[in-house]
């Protein structure tokens, strides 16, 4: 078993695919939060040069020749935040590494073609400390129209309009780790109650394509639209 952030979407990790969108907006410094097996994590990092491009080992000489280099403009910080650390605790034991500046955070389990200079605007204007996107969540099954025992109408896993769910992506002042008071803490629970009771976390609608990587149904799913070269979340060149 591998973490889910590197679960492969057409060859490379999810998380190379959320990173990938911030970079297309911009933004280039990362923290990684590593838990289950992140040792994994820091490996892909390390050896990415190797991932990404032709190399040449020279078993008799013991040595490497890396050809075509595919560097990303990426600066990441991989943080060991313990295996059993809530989502909450992860937050805070990166609060060191955040120069208590505003951030973006989003879960590593996610795709979508979120515009993140846009919902930085919107949480700018908000003055609010924290700033949530939320998104219809994706269908599960195909709708049908049925007339007289006859299917007039099919739509294959429309959007569930029935309501909006967070769909991770964060817009945060460090401020709001004092609203997380251990490890235990699931970020989803106590802050995110606490800040929505205090009027002070806004909403980001995101009109756009989202889709969480949960079962393998939707692993497959995500790995067509990729082949297919029609992947809504790829906004990068």
């Amino acid at each position: 078993m591998r973490p889910k952030p590197l679960v492969e979407i057409g060859g490379r990790p999810v998380l190379w695919h959320i990173m990938k969108l911030y970079s297309a907006y911009g933004l280039n410094e990362f923290i990684i939060c590593c838990g289950y097996k992140g040792y994994l994590i820091k490996e892909y990092f390390a050896n990415y040069s190797l991932h990404m491009s032709d190399v040449t080992i020279d078993m008799r000489a013991n040595s490497t020749v890396v050809h075509q280099r595919h560097a990303e403009p990426w600066s990441v910080t991989l943080v060991d935040t313990g295996e059993e650390t809530a989502t909450g605790g992860r937050l805070r034991r990166i609060r060191a590494y955040l120069n208590e500046e505003d951030f973006c955070m989003t879960y590593g389990d996610a795709v979508g073609d979120v515009d993140i200079s846009a919902l930085i605007r919107f949480a700018r204007k908000s003055g609010t400390p924290a700033t949530v996107t939320t998104a219809h969540p994706p269908g599960r099954f195909g709708v049908l129209t049925v007339n007289h025992d006859k299917i007039t109408s099919f739509r294959e896993k429309p959007p569930d309009e029935s309501g909006w769910v967070s769909c991770g992506y964060f817009v945060l002042s460090a401020k709001v780790i004092d609203y997380i008071p251990n490890d235990n803490t699931s970020w989803e629970r106590e802050p995110l109650e606490r800040l929505a009771r205090e009027n002070n976390l806004a909403a980001y609608v995101h009109p756009g394509y989202w889709q969480p990587l949960d079962t393998l149904r939707d692993k497959i799913l995500l790995n067509q639209l990729w082949d297919s070269g029609k992947a809504p979340w790829k906004v990068w060149h």
